[in-house]
């Protein structure tokens, strides 16, 4: 059931409060171990007040361009930890009127985002916003269950996936997009990883400025650089093992999708493929950094200069065409979410924007094949309905238009 609302007056005040949690109990025949149950916004992009009851393991969301489909997966991607699918400011994701109103008195506009799920630890009731005129600097807010928890907490109640359009330009991107895409897989698998990023990121940048002032003597160069090399390395050493698993996995894929062959590139990685032990590779890296340093030069090997390369037909895959590359994307989510199935026992709910695009008919009717054999509930979004017409018996279709929901 949808009951799509509009709110009369901009909120001035927003509290993170659960609405009542739903008995969880999933209507389909199928075993759906990640699910939402119930969805609810507020002031949050082009919505005041939207609520979704979710029957279905499979959600179509479709509607013109601009009417609202990307905002409520993005709505969805926030129950994770992290920036959300787009990677928005906290301060664009207030609904329109609230950030024209509440520019003057306001930071930040509020917003909110509710659901009722399944995870891996059950049904939870899950909420996280902001409160309008929080600190511009503070995080966003938790709560699970009622209580307030950590954006960390949220990876232990809900495991999130999307493919996006513009993750279409990964293979042509920076090498830093690569590197984000790569390294959010693998926090699935290793939560700590994203602590050692924000370790390793911190640490860099004390690095380069005491390097720009000149003014640190050798001691104190050769600690952060000893923090470097040992964090670098389990940062690379985690981005190996899940390149290594997915493209193993790719194998038993039996698909007309593309095998995902992946490889990492960067002078750690290369030392991590030809099989020297750790204590080995961070000696490397702190004799390099030390010399370089020592030449007036800040490089040394490590994570931030690693690239993620993926081939398709024998050739590098961002000369490939524009369909073929979405169908390596599509290839690659896929199998990344067959292994936190297999592997974890947590298969994640899955965003696929306009996954539909650059797909023909055949293989979109074997992409949604494949994804009716995952463990998690699936969101497509597309313009043309037609285009997801195999699905018309099985999944819940909500048409989208102009921040409000109909089905």
């Amino acid at each position: 059931m949808i009951r799509p609302q509009v709110a009369s007056n901009c909120k001035t005040q927003q509290d993170i409060s659960l609405p009542a949690s739903s008995n969880g109990k999933n209507k389909s025949s199928k075993d759906i171990y990640a699910k939402l149950n119930k969805l609810h916004l507020q002031t949050f992009r082009n919505y005041e007040i939207a609520e979704l009851d979710l029957e279905s393991n499979a959600v179509v969301l479709t509607g013109p361009n601009g009417a609202g489909k990307t905002n409520l997966l993005e709505a969805v991607s926030m129950l994770a930890p992290g920036r959300g699918l787009r990677r928005a400011r906290r301060e664009e994701l207030g609904h329109l009127g609230d950030q024209q109103q509440t520019q003057t008195d306001c930071k930040i506009p509020a917003w909110s985002v509710f659901s009722d799920l399944n995870g891996p630890q059950g049904v939870a009731s899950v909420g996280t916003g902001c409160h309008a005129g929080q600190p511009e600097r503070s995080r966003r807010a938790v709560k699970i269950n009622g209580v307030n928890a950590s954006q960390a907490d949220l990876a232990q109640v809900v495991t999130l996936s999307w493919l996006t359009p513009q993750m279409d330009g990964l293979f042509i991107g920076s090498p830093s997009a690569r590197r984000r895409f790569i390294d959010r897989l693998a926090i699935a698998f290793d939560p700590a990883h994203s602590g050692r990023l924000t370790r390793y990121e911190k640490v860099w940048r004390e690095r380069a400025r005491l390097l720009a002032d000149g003014d640190a003597d050798d001691k104190w160069y050769i600690s952060l650089e000893k923090t470097l090399a040992e964090t670098g390395i389990a940062i690379s050493a985690t981005r190996s093992v899940l390149i290594e698993d997915i493209n193993r996995e790719s194998k038993h894929l039996i698909s007309s999708f593309p095998q995902v062959k992946a490889s990492l590139i960067g002078q750690a990685a290369y030392w991590l493929a030809e099989g020297h032990p750790a204590i080995e590779i961070e000696d490397r890296i702190l004799y390099v950094a030390r010399q370089n340093r020592l030449a007036k030069a800040s490089h040394m090997p490590g994570p931030h200069e690693t690239d993620l390369v993926m081939t398709y037909k024998g050739q590098s895959a961002h000369l490939a065409s524009t369909g073929e590359q979405k169908a390596l994307m599509i290839a690659m989510v896929l199998t990344h979410a067959i292994l936190q199935d297999k592997r974890l026992g947590r298969p994640p709910i899955l965003l696929l924007d306009d996954v539909a695009a650059h797909l023909d008919p055949a293989r979109r009717a074997e992409l949604f094949s494949l994804c009716s054999d995952l463990s998690g509930q699936i969101w497509y979004s597309g313009v043309d309905t037609n285009a997801f017409s195999t699905l018309f018996q099985t999944a819940q279709f909500i048409n989208v238009s102009h921040g409000q929901l109909f089905q």
